[in-house]
């Protein structure tokens, strides 16, 4: 019988070589929908206009492939559009026609939801937008490896509609039916904005970190205030529909680890050198350093032997490939 560690590591190693990391771009799109009352459209432009400043500025995206809808984009020079349905299905054919196989696509919903008749809509100025819809909106980006951010009230029935292979799908809620307005939007941007969330000290904030890091702090929120939570953010990224709480011995989670609106330094430096050996190396560097991560989120999933035995010759090999690069760095010098 074939174990369901085995089974894991086949599934994702499938999905990375459909996916390859060279030459990889990053593509963001966040939209803030309807407001409604003064302090919230104010709440939600100002974690809009953070979010959009963090891509551009502090993780060097090129605005080419930035695009940020809002319900009043006379209030932020970087908004292209007004958050409308007909502006947001073009903004998804813009990220179909501007990305390539194996790019990442960020995608993020600021605001109000609402759920009736076992419908889950995101509010829009104008027509909504329900899980479905969106859901077609996704299906362009086939190839793509899709965060999907839903940071609003009453946003938990997403996962179902949304969920599939090589996406990874976060929603504020866990069901529909936790209607009051969330908090944990703002911690999930602070994780992106901020120094706080890089939980394993690697320099850069995976999708698994930002979620791990906004749910601990609406969880510390709630208690401070000796309030009763109204919300439970859930991440889905195997695919089955289903999302989980706690990441550390879920299910969900290994493709959330490799997910980074940062740019993959070792890429960064294989862009950047003229040394046709160097590059190659670098573009090396960078595919074990894929396994790496995609190996170490399956840590307890698969047989401790093997995941030892794997673990070892990937290091072994990254090693040995570093000193490589030393020597040829060295060289030039």
């Amino acid at each position: 019988m074939i174990s369901r560690g085995t089974v894991a590591i086949v599934m994702l190693m499938a999905t990375a070589a459909g996916h390859p990391v060279l030459g990889q771009d990053t593509h963001v799109l966040v939209i803030t929908g309807l407001g409604g009352d003064p302090e919230f459209r104010e709440k939600f432009s100002e974690w809009g206009g953070t979010l959009v400043e963090a891509a551009g500025e502090k993780f060097a995206i090129p605005v080419e492939n930035i695009i940020y809808l809002s319900e009043d984009p006379a209030t932020d020079p970087r908004i292209q559009g007004r958050s409308t349905r007909e502006n947001v299905a073009e903004a998804f054919t813009t990220l179909a026609s501007n990305s390539r196989p194996g790019d990442y696509i960020f995608v993020v919903l600021i605001g109000h939801g609402s759920y009736t008749n076992e419908e889950s809509r995101f509010n829009l100025p104008g027509p909504d937008l329900t899980a479905e819809d969106f859901g077609l909106h996704l299906d362009q980006l086939s190839e793509r490896r899709v965060a999907f951010a839903n940071l609003a009230s009453a946003s938990g029935e997403f996962v179902k509609a949304l969920s599939g292979e090589g996406r990874a799908i976060v929603t504020a809620t866990r069901t529909g039916r936790e209607r009051n307005e969330t908090v944990f939007g703002g911690y999930f941007i602070d994780a992106f904005s901020g120094e706080s969330a890089d939980l394993n000290r690697d320099g850069r904030v995976s999708l698994w970190e930002a979620f791990e890091f906004a749910r601990t702090e609406v969880t510390r929120e709630y208690a401070t205030s000796n309030r009763i939570a109204t919300e439970h953010a859930v991440l889905d990224d195997n695919g089955d529909g289903e999302g989980s709480n706690e990441l550390e011995d879920a299910a969900d989670g290994a493709l959330a680890r490799t997910m980074f609106l940062a740019a993959d330094p070792t890429l960064a430096a294989s862009r950047a050198t003229d040394d046709p050996e160097l590059k190659a190396f670098f573009e090396q560097r960078a595919e074990l350093e894929q396994r790496l991560e995609e190996l170490r989120a399956l840590r307890g999933q698969i047989d401790q032997d093997r995941y030892e035995n794997d673990l070892e010759e990937v290091l072994v090999e990254l090693a040995l490939l570093n000193r490589e690069i030393q020597a040829r760095s060295s060289g030039r010098e």
